[in-house]
């Protein structure tokens, strides 16, 4: 779990070194896209390890460093606002946020319905299967009918 974490943390510091050093070069945002997308994905690292920690109240070892290393990740968020918005104008990295946000909330609406799909199908499938077994004992009690009928008389 420890080296997941750093992954997470080696990865923000890798994507902020990659900004520093591209950030007075670059002719637009799109320059840096890779290594602001490596650093939300190191952020996001974190915190899902972070939270897991918290369910185990037993990884007391690990909690200080978990603690620290999602404070950092916070720190250097903070710089990368600070840089891009001086390099590419005020709001530029609220607007990249609230892009983020939506297509995040996008993505998950798109896998409900995807869900909501699925299970009508399925459901569709179940109540077809019924269908089916309904008249194929209809048509089985109906043989059995004019079997009998046709030995009786």
């Amino acid at each position: 779990m420890i080296a997941e974490t750093m992954a997470g943390i080696a990865l923000v510091k890798a994507s902020v070194d990659g900004i520093k050093k591209a950030i007075t070069t670059c002719n637009d945002i799109g320059d840096i896209a890779k290594y602001i997308d490596g650093m939300f994905e190191g952020e996001q690292q974190i915190q899902k390890k972070r939270s897991k920690a918290q369910k185990d109240p037993f990884a007391v070892n690990t909690i200080a460093e978990e603690t620290i290393n999602a404070k950092l990740a916070q720190e250097h968020m903070q710089d990368m606002k600070n840089l891009i918005n001086m390099r590419f104008g005020a709001g530029v990295w609220e607007g990249i946020i609230a892009e983020r946000a939506k297509r995040i909330q996008e993505a998950k609406e798109a896998e409900k319905q995807a869900r909501i799909a699925k299970r009508k199908k399925h459901d569709a499938f179940i109540h077809n299967i019924e269908v089916g077994s309904i008249v194929v004992g209809v048509c089985t009690a109906l043989i059995a009918a004019l079997v009998f009928l046709i030995m009786w008389v």
